[in-house]
């Protein structure tokens, strides 16, 4: 059913009709936006250990630039623009979540940081793996699969590329996005006109506190991820904060009680130190259940897909077609590629998996991007275990070190590159698996996305190490401005197993939490990283999530009435482009000031609003997300 689907199927541009499409124009564009989305991403990720997808974003700016600045109209054009960009934000999202864990190793050894040639050779070998591991992929699970693998993330990218005559206006709610986040971030953070973070005491209930940190980007990734995960986050902080903290600041204050991994008694800790020597550990104890409980969920799935694609590969060899929109790099090309790269790692000294850990990379690397190329096309990108399938990677790494000898910090450090790599390959192949699925929709020509894939994945190695290096030098991987949640996690799991000096009953007690959260029927992930978190970033996340809401139920209201007669329509599209745009405009500044602070050039005026003029600005930042998610003025 699914073959005579892909074989009737009729893309918008025929495979006989040639268009504008791997120019200068899209790979400029297109490393831009790689190397922009993958720097804002970082810095997000960073921060609050979850990341946003690039290619709606890259899609509707490339559609302001190229169809509405240049005056050029080549529907290939901008999803090549969208495919390179796109990247950028996949490679970063891998990269961010493992090897900060490497930067906080090293400093706790006095080893310094690692090198620019390591992070980039790491990052470049995940990136390149990734993409050419889903190549073979392709026709069994982008046509043969036509009508059956819904690919939620790349038919929407391919809806708004067909709708590009509205480009230009959609280009620029984003474009206004990224310029008041900017400015948003610049006169907290650089100016210091008022403090980023608020939070207050809970009176007459000792040891509960509530906080937020009033930025655009969590008041965006709110109003993208919605009203119900916004909830389960926030859920999980109000386990830490209003239940744990104070019980364990209670019991604490009955004498001088010292507990590990804390050194001091728990009487003089306050909130910030119980949450930092415990409840992150129970956190980290729930997330890993999460992730590793997601990954066993889904093992039939992954059973019987990697079989399927595994067959319908075997199909597909010896099919040949010289139609345009059926062209693939060559398969000599692909296999000698990942030959080439599956050595490097082996032989090269800064990229220190040694032969062992190159085979595993082999192995995990194609099996979890065959997974993730097809789970992907299932569920979305959102529901993609990633974590779930670094998490099983590294358990198994460093078990197989450590029976072999190679165990202390050699050990751990080729642990998480191994990790690393497969972290990357499964997020960057995911992607591609998603853009070339657009690109089957709108007639694009598979061979050259496959390469603008690899020029976006080689333009974001080349920054992503430079990007990390300088949010480290300017703030810590760890601290509380970066707490680099899933990197930390990473690092615990691998010191566990080559350690065993983990706080066991604080992880277990997460472990437990997870464990009554799944019973209960409730998603596991979001609600343990509220847990996991701070309870001033779920805040911020759960007021985007309220705005979300509120004008979900609005539009179900109008939905179906004539535009006069309702009298006000609201586009949700807008205002997720919008919030995109607020995240974007955010990193970007973050980028920007960590540079300032590494430099030590001094931007703050030297007056502060304090935590009612903190409100008023966010309250401001709220009114324009509700602004630009309704358009009062109709076109007939």
């Amino acid at each position: 059913m699914s073959k005579n689907n892909s074989q009737e199927f009729k893309p918008f541009i025929p495979a006989d009709k040639v268009l504008p499409e791997f120019t200068m124009t899209s790979i400029v564009l297109g490393v831009l936006l790689a190397i922009i989305f993958g720097a804002a991403n970082a810095y997000l990720g960073l921060r609050v250990g979850m990341t946003i997808s690039a290619s709606i974003p890259a899609a509707v700016i490339s559609m302001g630039i190229i169809r509405g600045i240049m005056k050029k109209e080549s529907i290939l054009e901008n999803n090549m623009v969208q495919t390179i960009g796109s990247a950028g934000e996949s490679l970063a999202a891998g990269a961010i979540f493992t090897l900060p864990a490497m930067f906080i190793w090293m400093k706790e050894w006095n080893m310094g940081t690692p090198s620019i040639l390591e992070i980039t050779a790491i990052a470049l070998c995940g990136g390149v793996l990734g993409t050419l591991f889903m190549i073979p992929l392709r026709k069994a699970l982008i046509v043969k699969e036509h009508g059956v693998l819904p690919y939620p993330e790349g038919t929407a990218c391919a809806e708004v590329l067909l709708a590009g005559e509205e480009g230009g206006e959609k280009a620029a709610v984003t474009f206004t996005g990224l310029a008041l986040g900017a400015i948003y971030k610049f006169i907290a953070d650089g100016f210091k006109l008022f403090p980023g973070e608020i939070e207050m005491e809970i009176p007459g209930y000792k040891g509960a506190a509530i906080g937020a940190d009033v930025y655009p980007a969590l008041l965006g990734v709110g109003f993208i991820i919605g009203p119900k995960i916004s909830a389960y986050m926030l859920g999980g902080a109000v386990i830490g904060w209003f239940a744990f903290i104070p019980l364990i600041l209670n019991i604490g204050s009955m004498g001088e009680i010292i507990m590990y991994p804390a050194t001091d008694p728990i009487s003089t800790l306050g909130y910030w130190g119980v949450w930092d020597n415990y409840i992150r550990y129970v956190g980290a104890g729930a997330v890993a259940f999460g992730g590793i409980f997601s990954l066993l969920k889904s093992l039939p799935l992954i059973v019987s897909t990697f079989k399927d694609a595994m067959k319908d590969l075997g199909a597909t060899k010896g099919e040949h077609s010289t139609a345009r929109t059926d062209q693939d790099l060559p398969m000599t090309v692909v296999i000698v590629g990942v030959l080439v790269v599956i050595l490097a790692m082996m032989m090269l000294p800064f990229i220190p998996v040694g032969f062992v850990g190159g085979l595993l990379i082999a192995v995990f690397g194609f099996f979890f991007a065959t997974v993730s190329s097809r789970i992907v096309g299932l569920v979305g990108s959102s529901s993609n275990p990633v974590s779930g399938m670094t998490i099983a990677t590294l358990i198994i790494t460093a078990i197989i070190f450590k029976a072999s000898g190679n165990d202390g910090q050699s050990g751990m450090i080729a642990t998480l590159t191994v990790g690393a790599i497969i972290c990357i390959i499964a997020a960057m192949a995911g992607d591609t698996s998603q853009d070339l699925k657009t690109g089957f929709l709108v007639g694009a020509t598979p061979r050259k996305q496959q390469i603008g894939e690899l020029i976006g994945a080689v333009a974001a190695a080349l920054a992503i190490g430079y990007v990390l290096i300088l949010l480290n030098n300017a703030w810590g991987f760890g601290s509380t401005e970066l707490p680099a949640p899933q990197a930390t996690l990473m690092r615990l799991v691998v010191e566990g197993v080559m350690g065993g000096n983990l706080p066991w009953a604080l992880v277990f007690t997460g472990v437990g939490i997870g464990v009554a959260i799944e019973l209960l029927g409730l998603p596991v992930l979001p609600i343990a990283i509220g847990l996991y978190l701070p309870i001033h970033l779920s805040t911020p996340i759960m007021v985007g999530g309220i705005v979300r809401g509120f004008l979900d139920r609005k539009l179900n209201k109008v939905e179906g009435k004539e535009s006069e007669e309702a009298g006000i329509k609201y586009k949700i599209e807008s205002g997720i482009l919008y919030a995109s745009g607020l995240i974007a405009g955010e990193g970007l500044v973050g980028i920007l000031l960590a540079l300032f602070a590494v430099a030590g050039f001094k931007t703050a005026l030297g007056i502060d609003l304090g935590q009612i003029g903190a409100l008023l600005f966010f309250a401001a930042l709220i009114y324009s997300l509700i602004h630009y998610s309704v358009f009062r003025k109709l076109k007939k």
